[in-house]
């Protein structure tokens, strides 16, 4: 059976990253703790496929929204940064990437996305996964699904406006309104 891994301490990481300027870099929870930061931690299968870019592309398109909620994001695959390089510098219009706004981790070693759960192990891939997790280093939320599907990137907003309320938040509660 599955360990529960909401409500707990999310596993710490550090990888190597193409930063927003395409430089090389890391990122790290450690450093978004230290921060005060709230992490968006998504993991995608690989990069130069079909969804992956509508999803990262429509993350980046919308990161001042994040950026407003002191929220650092990171995308994540098994590929390696290289390969990232190589996606960012390919147009939109190519089925590339173009700029982006927030860093992609190279999880070469697949270490984090199985601490987090989602490596699909015998085709070292990442299942989609999506984490938020609170400055201080709690879990607070996670949704995996297949990868064939997209995420939408309004209801990550409105999950992690919903955590940062610190209150009770019925169902199908928008942000602005009342919590209970």
């Amino acid at each position: 059976m599955a360990e529960r891994m909401v409500a707990k301490q999310a596993p710490r990481f550090e990888m190597d990253a193409v930063l927003p300027n395409k430089e090389f870099g890391k990122v790290s929870l450690e450093e978004n703790m230290k921060n005060d930061k709230w992490t968006v931690l998504f993991f995608y299968p690989m990069d130069f496929t079909f969804v992956c870019p509508t999803e990262i592309t429509a993350v980046s398109d919308r990161f001042d929204e994040f950026e407003d909620l002191d929220t650092e994001v990171v995308g994540v695959s098994t590929d390696t940064i290289h390969t990232h390089l190589a996606w960012i510098n390919t147009s939109r219009d190519d089925n590339g990437l173009g700029d982006l706004a927030y860093p992609l981790a190279a999880d070469t070693n697949h270490k984090v996305a199985q601490d987090y759960g989602v490596l699909i192990e015998d085709e070292g891939v990442a299942l989609r996964g999506l984490f938020i997790i609170s400055p201080e280093g709690e879990l607070m939320y996670q949704v995996v699904n297949h990868n064939n599907i997209g995420r939408d990137v309004d209801e990550t907003l409105r999950v992690l406006q919903a955590l940062q309320t610190g209150g009770l938040c019925p169902a199908n509660w928008k942000p602005g309104q009342e919590t209970l």
